[in-house]
């Protein structure tokens, strides 16, 4: 099973966009995916057409102990793509994880218990650096980073990276960045390739040939209840995250090889 946490901790740089639809792609290809909520506002388990009340056990329940995997996880409409979701209680998870023993491992832990169910797990990480996050990365084989094509760009991740550090030297040292994908790209505004130009000089090889453009279809699916690859695979931004994933599954089995 691999597991692949999508994080950064500046908001609304595509992140629940990505895992939503690179969830699709990937079950879409055969394999059996675990699309992981982290996220308190539950936005990855809306666009795949979750509603709340069908969200008895959450992602916070099993983090605090108070459920299994087995009996949080919902299976949704797409074949072979099963949902942990998301509730607001875990907006206060923090604060309740600093009581628990070996808090940065609850959801490793969770995790492990259902080695074999699953060939891979996408986690939708929060737009933070906090104790959630760290539990996913903790749990996480590798690292994707969506990054928005906007002048702060550089510097968000350099934070991230400093992160990604920290957890390598203190709790989980085989965690790789798997790449860094560059999301909302405009061609029309300068800014967008002046930036991702910078990216690339600074990342090389890390950063995906692929690129997710802004797109209006990808913006619309979640009030459907749907990916955008469902919601309308032809349109330029599904046809992207179709690229993207081909370009992690070419990654993740490069990695796999390497490691044999």
């Amino acid at each position: 099973m691999t597991c692949i946490a999508i994080a950064n901790q500046k908001g609304g740089v595509g992140k629940t966009t990505s895992a939503i639809n690179l969830a699709t792609a990937l079950s879409a290809t055969g394999k059996r995916v675990l699309l992981l909520d982290l996220d308190p506002q539950g936005n990855a388990s809306t666009g795949v057409g979750v509603g709340h009340a069908q969200r008895i056990k959450s992602s916070y329940h099993v983090l605090i102990g108070e459920a299994t995997l087995d009996e949080a996880v919902i299976a949704t409409r797409v074949p072979r793509l099963d949902l942990l979701p998301a509730t607001v209680d875990l907006s206060g998870a923090e604060i309740e994880l600093v009581e628990f023993e070996a808090r940065t491992h609850r959801l490793d832990r969770a995790l492990k218990s259902a080695e074999g169910r699953w060939d891979i797990v996408l986690i939708d990480c929060p737009p933070s650096l906090g104790l959630l996050t760290i539990n996913a990365m903790v749990a996480a084989d590798s690292l994707l980073v969506p990054l928005q094509c906007e002048f702060f760009a550089l510097e968000g991740l350099s934070q991230l990276l400093t992160t990604v550090e920290r957890i390598r030297e203190r709790f989980n040292p085989g965690l790789s960045i798997l790449g860094v994908a560059l999301t909302m790209f405009d061609r029309r505004n300068r800014l967008t390739d002046q930036v991702a130009n910078d990216v690339r000089a600074v990342l090389g090889n890390v950063v995906f040939k692929t690129e997710i453009p802004r797109n209006v279809r990808l913006s619309e699916a979640p009030s459907h209840g749907l990916p955008a690859l469902i919601y309308d695979h032809r349109c330029a931004g599904s046809q992207a995250y179709i690229a993207l994933a081909r370009e992690m599954i070419g990654r993740l089995a490069k990695s796999t090889a390497v490691a044999a």
